[in-house]
């Protein structure tokens, strides 16, 4: 395996690299490895993940002072993650056993944060994951997620912080009876950029995923989702979907959605889709004549849109995590 320093730069025909480039998400040049302060854990022990052949994942490892490992049993834990200064890195081991809740917080004012998780569940395991840093900051985050037999992940991501975000998330579902229930939900203003790169892999049959990503983009802000779901030669029984959805609040703002299938079995459910649309002006305006304001009216409707996405996630207590991070959000924007 080639650490960080050997590696060739990846082609800008490679999907995960090609709508936001490895040299435009590095911090300073991409020949040069920074030194970098830790992130702060609110929680968990000294660890260490082994390195990796994917060039994000293997700087990451690299640079990163702090390796956290969080072992969960039949419990509903908080994490937060305090980046702050000029660079800041870390990687998280996620263990999880039983029925357990997870809620992930990103913070901080860090000019450039890089985290690294691999998360292994067993049971079933609900995970928030709140992107909440800075409006100034770039975020390069990596996820890997195993998911073994007769086991479930909810995995819910909401993006509202940074202005350069790069996110790849990985999710292999290894042992038969493994169920993934994943919701992405991504707001942008201003100059925002929100670029997400998801892949699912069934490695074996009777395995059950669903993606759902909703974007909404205001100002000049931009979405990207790219999305790869391969399902394993002999991997027959497999029920896999994924759909992307954005709405565009301003003729400026852009997103665009790619779905991907990769199927060498034969006997799977598998498909995909994706659509864009501008806000609905009759919405705005039945609103509006309610007493509300516009800025009021297109909150409420990016509230339940974003929130959608998150349709196939049971737990209550994620749920009502996100929903008060997304609102709070939706207020500051409101009020300036």
């Amino acid at each position: 395996m080639m650490n960080y320093p050997q590696m060739p730069l990846p082609s800008r025909s490679d999907s995960l690299w090609r709508y936001t480039s490895w040299k435009k998400i590095h911090p300073g040049k991409v020949e040069e490895i920074p030194k970098s302060d830790p992130i702060n854990f609110s929680m968990g022990e000294k660890s260490q993940i082994d390195d990796s052949d994917e060039i994000a994942r293997a700087f990451i490892h690299s640079i990163s002072p702090v390796c956290k490992k969080l072992s969960i049993a039949d419990e509903t834990v908080e994490i937060r993650l305090e980046s702050n200064g000029d660079l800041s890195s870390g990687e998280l081991l996620v263990e999880s056993k039983g029925n357990s809740t997870l809620t992930i917080r990103i913070m901080g004012d860090c000019k450039w944060t890089g985290l690294r998780i691999l998360g292994k569940v067993t049971g079933k395991l609900s995970v928030a994951l709140i992107n909440e840093i800075s409006p100034n900051s770039n975020l390069l985050l990596c996820e890997d997620w195993i998911v073994n037999r007769d086991s479930i992940l909810e995995l819910a991501t909401l993006s509202i912080g940074g202005n350069l975000n790069k996110s790849d998330m990985r999710i292999e579902l290894k042992s038969k009876g493994s169920d993934l229930r994943c919701g992405i939900a991504s707001n942008g203003n201003a100059k925002r950029n929100d670029d997400h790169h998801i892949e699912i892999q069934h490695s074996v049959g009777y395995t059950t995923s669903s993606l759902v990503m909703h974007a909404s983009c205001d100002g000049s802000s931009r979405s990207i989702g790219t999305g790869m779901l391969k399902i394993c030669d002999g991997a027959d029984g497999s029920d896999a979907g994924q759909v992307f959805r954005n709405l565009l609040l301003s003729e400026k703002a852009l997103a665009e959605a790619i779905p991907g299938l990769e199927v060498l079995a034969d006997d799977v459910k598998a498909a995909h889709g994706a659509a864009s649309a501008p806000v609905d002006k009759e919405q705005i305006f039945y609103l509006t004549s309610r007493g509300l304001s516009p800025q009021e009216s297109s909150s409420l409707i990016v509230e339940g849109f974003l929130m959608d996405a998150f349709r196939h996630v049971k737990n209550a207590h994620v749920l009502t995590d996100l929903r008060n991070g997304l609102l709070n959000h939706l207020d500051r924007l409101i009020a300036g």
